[in-house]
């Protein structure tokens, strides 16, 4: 009996209408092995519902989101919508989803594929077998906290963001941490500014808190500042790391440059209830939107993620992961991820064609199976 699973395509602004295809087409590849179906339905977000219905975020996406198994985000953004006010921006449209969704954990790995050791801007010893997963929360902290807004104030403009954390949605987020840590390397990094910052500082005591309850998992603190400076000098030192929606966006970027590309970087974003929103970690790419240029790497990867988490299909993720790294062992390459000074036996190949091979590499693999490559 076939199983069928709802999933609902955001492909947004820039280059997501050309990544999300590919990824699309390569899930339903993969899936079909495992007995699934899917049935994909498409919505506006971003800066396309925004020309379309006049708000980034349409009540219709939303509720097609709220009825989908899972949903799938191209990217949101460009120049054309910067000048707008603020809470009617393309990002809004990403956050709102966040928010109405209850997504609240933020998953990136930063997972380096062998053949793109090269690619990374760190030294091969620093980077080899590099296999980080930073846990984001996701709703609340600096990007959420009221009062904010800009106010005029003895005739100057004075700007306000509140950093709140609530003691719930520490102890949620630190708990979807501990439990990945317990599956991986048993070792848990959480991330603060607890040295100036109150909000922090509940941080770490909520989360040693918590620690109580997983003696198996070796739990360090470390400034935020830190972490960024350890990222780049030994990263392989991380295992998991938890931290807070402002730090968890500029470390996992970070952390992302390791494995030589944004293009390369998945995400997940999951609610309590396992409904998830997978999305690349890149943005919209103005600047080659159109032009077959884009790498769709990051979103075939995040619908590895969505099968893994959302959709119960363990082996369908070990599917599309191993057919991602076959591609790479034979040398495609986007041009994000390819190195002229280490272009022999190397080919730069465009948005489509990296799809079709990673679709061949597929029906390779399914007809010769391999073990695949953890994500997280």
């Amino acid at each position: 009996m076939t199983d069928i699973k709802d999933i609902l395509v955001l492909s947004g602004d820039g280059i997501g209408p050309e990544v999300v295809p590919v990824a699309c087409a390569v899930m339903q590849q993969a899936v079909a092995a495992h007995s699934v179906e899917i049935n994909f339905s498409q919505a506006l977000v971003g800066g396309i519902a925004i020309e379309a219905t006049g708000g980034p975020l349409p009540e219709a996406t939303l509720a097609k989101a709220h009825a989908a198994d899972a949903v799938l985000l191209g990217a949101v953004g460009g120049p054309q919508w910067e000048d707008r006010p603020m809470d009617q921006r393309p990002e809004k449209g990403l956050l709102g989803l966040r928010a109405g969704l209850e997504l609240f954990a933020n998953l990136r790995p930063a997972l380096l594929f062998a053949p793109l050791v090269e690619a990374s801007s760190l030294k091969t010893e620093l980077v080899e077998d590099l296999d980080i997963l930073i846990v984001r929360e996701l709703t609340g902290g600096i990007y959420f906290g009221e009062p904010r807004g800009v106010t005029i104030e003895d005739n100057e403009r004075v700007g306000v963001n509140s950093y709140v954390y609530r003691e719930h949605e520490i102890e949620r987020i630190a708990r979807v941490a501990f439990d990945l840590a317990s599956k991986r390397n048993g070792r848990l990094c959480s991330v603060d500014k607890a040295n100036v910052l109150e909000v922090t500082q509940l941080w770490r005591d909520v989360v040693i808190e918590v620690a109580a309850d997983y003696p198996g998992v070796e739990l360090s603190h470390m400034y935020v500042d830190t972490a960024g400076m350890q990222l780049v000098r030994a990263p392989k030192q991380f295992d998991v790391v938890v931290t807070g929606n402002l730090f968890g966006d500029i470390l996992s970027d970070v952390a992302a440059m390791l494995t030589g590309s944004l293009g390369m970087l998945p995400s997940a974003s999951l609610a309590a209830s396992g409904k998830g929103l997978y999305e690349p970690v890149h943005g919209s790419a103005p600047d080659i939107a159109g032009q077959d240029k884009a790498n769709p790497l990051a979103t075939i990867l995040s619908t590895a993620m969505m099968c893994r988490y959302s959709l119960a299909l363990p082996d369908a993720a070990d599917a599309i992961e191993a057919a991602v790294n076959r591609v790479l062992e034979k040398g495609l390459r986007t041009a994000d991820i390819y190195q002229d000074g280490h272009a022999d036996g190397l080919r730069l190949v465009g948005t489509r064609a990296m799809g079709d091979a990673v679709l061949n590499a597929l029906e390779e693999g399914q007809g010769h199976p391999e073990q695949g490559q953890e994500a997280s």
